[in-house]
């Protein structure tokens, strides 16, 4: 019960503030999602690689917003802890989503989400106008009640957001109430980009990585010599952490890596005291450090079904034929969500180079001064430093995979 009291307190700051406190208190918000959202898709005891997009996901619940009526768009509300009906929210959210970093200048970045809307089905003009003016969102007509057809579509049009992949595989499984659907959200989060300052791939040599598990594996381990964002913290359960900031061409966004610092230290054991409040102490708390670095190259997809989620935050009358109110969406009974879909990627390398082999003396010889060398399970969040909006969120259990 707590995360819903501490979010509706700040959506009442949000709503009552000055512009400085809607910022602030909005970037608080969307950091306590992204770590609920976290939570919720890395199960405990799964040792694998997850990425998921806080943006990509509150993106696709905002648009839910402007047609949510009723107790759906309290549920929704309370979930996300704002509303795009208040106008200044609104007006600050379509003015950070304008901003986003753009493709172009070795970045590459998608965040986009579609509608699939059952053909003949009428909708609010003012709907309509309002999605198509939020962020890169869009809707698309599709039979949902064909067998099939709509998965392929929908799952054809995820992975064209995330190009280079192999689909493999349907994005959801048909459950018995298909006949009835008559909606689909698929949202989807890319990102690749050129470090401000790069890693050679003739520094990348194959170094140990201990999972979690104890198995040690040997990984392509980049390796540069660099001034950095850096400091260490004690989470409120006094372990030690170290926090490095490495940001991308243009500063336009930073990927934040947090690393036990003592290696007996499991990062399950941290991970449960993260809050919105500790990142933000942390990020606002780095320091300036010449460090040797080294980070193991890494490419993470995923793919969610966010109802499961969804409904452990409390928004179920979304999925439900019976109770979801979406007449802001169209007039129609029965207008409902059928699936919630989330696909994300993320891929970390020197610049995509391959790496060649390096000799371990050139980097020992290196060692006097202070280091940072992720050789075992670490978490890491993508961010805007100007916002401090969080893109993506995850965590590397096992570079290989």
């Amino acid at each position: 019960m707590w995360p819903t009291l501490f979010m509706l307190f700040l959506l009442h700051t949000c709503l009552q503030g000055g512009q400085g406190d809607l910022r602030e208190d909005l970037t608080l918000l969307k950091t306590e999602l992204a770590l609920r959202l976290y939570q919720g898709a890395a199960a405990p005891g799964n040792e694998t690689n997850v990425v998921i997009s806080p943006a990509g996901v509150s993106l696709a619940l905002e648009i839910l917003q402007f047609g949510a009526q009723g107790n759906t768009g309290r549920q929704l509300a309370e979930a996300l802890g704002y509303t795009v009906h208040d106008q200044r929210v609104k007006q600050f959210l379509h003015t950070v989503y304008a901003t986003l970093p753009k493709s172009g200048h070795g970045t590459k970045m998608q965040l986009a989400c579609t509608l699939f809307v059952q053909a003949g089905t009428p909708l609010s003009p003012c709907f309509v106008e309002q999605i198509s003016q939020w962020a890169n969102s869009s809707l698309e007509p599709a039979n949902l009640r064909e067998s099939n057809s709509t998965s392929i579509r929908a799952h054809d049009w995820a992975s064209g957001q995330i190009a280079g992949d192999d689909p493999g595989g349907p994005m959801w499984e048909r459950g018995g109430q298909a006949a009835f659907a008559q909606l689909a959200l698929v949202s989807t989060m890319s990102f690749q980009s050129t470090w401000q300052q790069r890693f050679s791939s003739r520094d990348t040599q194959l170094l140990p990585f201990t999972c979690a598990q104890g198995v040690v594996l040997q990984v392509p381990m980049m390796y540069q010599m660099a001034e950095v964002n850096y400091g260490q913290f004690q989470d409120p359960a006094g372990h030690q952490v170290g926090v490095l900031e490495l940001p991308y061409l243009g500063s336009t966004v930073s990927l934040l890596l947090v690393l036990p610092r003592d290696k007996d230290t499991l990062l399950s054991h941290i991970e449960p005291h993260f809050t919105a409040s500790t990142i933000h102490t942390w990020t606002s708390s780095l320091r300036r450090a010449r460090m040797d670095v080294f980070l193991p190259r890494f490419k993470i997809q995923n793919h969610f079904n966010l109802k499961s989620i969804l409904n452990s935050w409390g928004v179920t009358d979304l999925f439900d034929p019976l109770k979801a109110n979406l007449k802001g969406i169209s007039g129609q009974d029965g207008f409902y969500v059928s699936e919630a879909i989330h696909k994300a990627k993320i891929e970390v390398s020197e610049e995509g180079s391959t790496a060649s082999t390096a000799t371990a003396l050139l980097l020992l010889k290196r060692s006097r001064i202070p280091f940072f060398k992720a050789d075992r399970p670490f978490f890491f969040f993508l961010r805007e430093p100007n916002t401090g909006f969080v893109f993506s969120i995850g965590s590397v259990s096992n570079p290989l995979d």
